[in-house]
């Protein structure tokens, strides 16, 4: 936890003009932490949260420490992510980075190790992606949304804790959606001016995914910090969630911006 001093300290030399990356490095405080001081610079109260005793290690895991990483991380899990049991060392989670985007695989790996009680995480190299890989025993339990077979075949529900963890993170949830199954993209129109036609562009935000259960998430999360936003099908099946507007666009800058 940082102080109210520290926390004005680094939004002044961002608002002189300095990039949040330089303030980052000079202040050793994560840009994430930085971005979410610009709509709220006292300190959140500490969480208490509740987990259930794990089925499968019958052990009691400690709630994540970190838990602005981990309102990303859950956004980049329920994107691209999966949990996988392994023979010796229980389970690994795998979050898949495309290569055109280097800022995102280090804000996947800060945030890994961030949440992971190990404190560890590696990359392995794919074919047009990386895969952002870590190793513990609990990650069923900390994320309890793993199970048999495709996200968008079964039921995605938050457990309150996790909940919790949105509602004091919201921004940071959605930033997780955007960069595993979203973009922001500039759209171009015409329109006829004086006789003449002219050409218009403006930035819009898309997020992608077949469970209805995430789309849900995601858009209940926009709406509770005043993002507007629209439904787009694909087909007769809904499966676009798009940002347009200009307020919201430029909300969605201030705490998103494109991937990286």
């Amino acid at each position: 936890m940082y102080d109210v001093s520290t926390r004005k300290r680094a939004l002044t030399l961002v608002a002189q003009g300095r990039s949040m990356n330089s303030v980052s490095k000079e202040m050793g405080i994560s840009r994430a932490a930085i971005r979410s001081w610009q709509t709220r610079i006292e300190p959140l109260p500490r969480m208490r949260v509740q987990l259930d005793p794990c089925s499968r290690c019958q052990c009691k895991p400690r709630p994540p420490e970190n838990t602005e990483a981990y309102s990303y991380l859950l956004g980049l899990y329920l994107g691209d992510g999966c949990i996988s049991a392994h023979p010796r060392t229980g389970h690994y989670l795998r979050i898949a980075c495309a290569d055109v985007w280097p800022g995102l695989m280090d804000a996947c790996e800060s945030a890994i190790r961030a949440v992971n009680p190990t404190g560890t995480a590696y990359r392995t190299q794919a074919k047009g992606y990386v895969s952002v890989v870590a190793y513990s025993q609990h990650w069923p339990c900390l994320f309890p949304q793993h199970g048999p077979g495709k996200k968008h075949e079964r039921a995605i529900a938050l457990a309150p804790w996790q909940q919790a963890i949105v509602d004091a993170h919201p921004w940071e949830f959605i930033r997780g959606l955007i960069h595993s199954d979203g973009c922001r993209i500039t759209n171009w129109t015409t329109r006829l001016v004086a006789g003449e036609r002219k050409r218009y562009e403006y930035p819009r935000y898309f997020f992608a995914n077949k469970s209805d259960d995430i789309r849900k998430l995601f858009t209940d999360t926009l709406d509770k910090v005043g993002v507007e936003w629209t439904m787009l099908a694909r087909g007769c099946d809904p499966f676009n969630v798009s940002i347009a507007r200009k307020a919201s666009v430029a909300l969605m800058d201030t705490h998103v911006g494109p991937k990286r």
